[in-house]
């Protein structure tokens, strides 16, 4: 194992994203069920843990995540930066997702459907236009 493999292998990877609104980005995934990151109340950052890994997805106010990266955030109205995937654990709970992000504020780009023969699932999008799939493996 190279020493870069190393490094990778012992690290924590989390995702830093844009919103303009750092407060409507709290309420939408908190009022979802998302787990708070500490306690993170600042009116720059909502961080959240994800998953039973724990995934960190941070969301900082436009301004500052432009400061400290390479560049503009990206606009999210003209396209993706990235989807992130969450495991369901039945149709029904795809269902239940649309009902919360519907009722939180977000919108649903992709109707509940079957997808590749065994898969069913949906597509979301946040207020600031950050996409989200839930997935469900009716093998």
């Amino acid at each position: 194992m190279s020493k870069t493999e190393s490094f990778i292998r012992n690290r924590q990877v989390w995702s830093n994203l844009a919103v303009k609104d750092v407060e409507r980005t709290r309420k939408f995934y908190t009022d979802l069920g998302f787990r708070p990151n500490g306690d993170h109340k600042s009116e720059q950052l909502a961080s959240f843990l994800v998953g039973e890994n724990e995934f960190v997805v941070h969301f900082f106010d436009e301004e500052i995540f432009e400061l400290h990266s390479a560049g503009d955030a990206a606009n999210l109205t003209k396209g993706s930066e990235i989807m992130f995937t969450i495991g369901a654990t039945s149709r029904e709970e795809v269902h239940t997702w649309v009902e919360q992000v519907n009722q939180a504020g977000g919108s649903i780009f992709s109707e509940p459907a079957v997808i590749e023969n065994n898969w069913y699932g949906c597509g979301f999008a946040d207020p600031d236009g950050h996409k989200w799939n839930v997935f469900y493996n009716g093998k």
